[in-house]
């Protein structure tokens, strides 16, 4: 079952429709691939926990939205993420349909394995 915070409902209450709807979209994609994550607010960005670590995080920026991750995963996955604005562990958008959501979901997929084999 998620859980999931209230804190996070406000954060995302609070951002422009188009962020919002964004954030959302990936909120739920965390929720899809593990149920049982567990929802923060850390560093004022909502964060996810999961198994022995953060799974991800995510925040509205001035000029684009992140999506923060493992940065192995990142590195792995940096050709999928061609077009985007790619740091370390963050990954860079201004609309939502910039996002490969396949890849990002198999990020995610990638990301809670190692969690889970951790514990």
């Amino acid at each position: 079952m998620s859980e999931k915070t209230q804190e996070v409902d406000e954060y995302l209450e609070n951002l422009a429709p188009e962020r919002q709807a964004a954030l959302a979209k990936l909120r739920s994609l965390v929720f899809e691939v593990t149920p049982d994550a567990v929802e923060t607010m850390k560093y004022r960005m909502p964060t996810y926990e999961y198994g022995d670590g953060v799974l991800c995080a995510f925040a509205s920026q001035k000029h684009y939205m992140s999506l923060y991750m493992d940065t192995d995963i990142v590195e792995k996955h940096r050709e999928e993420l061609t077009g985007l604005s790619i740091g370390k562990s963050c990954i860079r958008f201004k609309k939502m349909d910039q996002l490969p959501l396949d890849t990002i979901k198999r990020m995610l997929e990638e990301t809670a394995q190692m969690r889970r084999s951790a514990v």
